[in-house]
């Protein structure tokens, strides 16, 4: 029998440390999926997000953690982004949706090169139930959380709830 899984994005901009992890508790998360490339955030305000420190707390919560490389916006990637918010003058953290480049770029050189359906069976493999992708931006649809939701709906037909 298949385990049903329910998966869930989250982002942690505009949330304080506390409301941050009660997302992931009351949704119940049993496996977090961190898709970042740098796994760090300069300041204080985030920095509960750092790798060693998340996985610790993490850990605390008796959520299992992933880091999923493999689904981290390249370098490159990342700097056509950043060139069209300059041209729309557009500040990161006000960003709603991503670029067009940003887009098409990564579904050619991370979406298509990912195996989802492999990665469906690990999940039902090992029993995970409710799964979070995690970025650090706000909006779901500023980040490449979105379209890794649209590519886990394509592999799952399950819709994605953002937390």
């Amino acid at each position: 029998m298949k385990t049903k899984i329910t998966f869930f994005t989250i982002g942690v901009y505009g949330s304080t440390e506390d409301e941050y992890f009660k997302k992931l508790v009351d949704a119940n998360i049993d496996l977090f999926c961190d898709i970042r490339q740098r796994r760090g955030v300069r300041g204080k305000k985030y920095s509960f997000v750092n790798s060693t420190r998340l996985q610790n707390r993490l850990k605390e919560l008796e959520i299992n953690y992933l880091h999923i490389k493999d689904l981290a916006p390249t370098i490159e990637i990342r700097q056509a982004q950043k060139q069209d918010d300059m041209q729309n003058n557009i500040l990161k953290r006000d960003r709603i949706e991503l670029g067009n480049i940003f887009i098409k770029r990564y579904k050619q050189d991370i979406i298509d090169k990912f195996d989802f359906s492999q990665f469906i069976k690990y999940l039902e493999t090992n029993g995970f139930r409710n799964v979070v992708f995690f970025c650090v931006e706000e909006k779901q649809s500023a980040c490449h959380r979105s379209i890794v939701s649209e590519e886990i709906y394509t592999y799952s037909n399950k819709q994605i709830k953002d937390l």
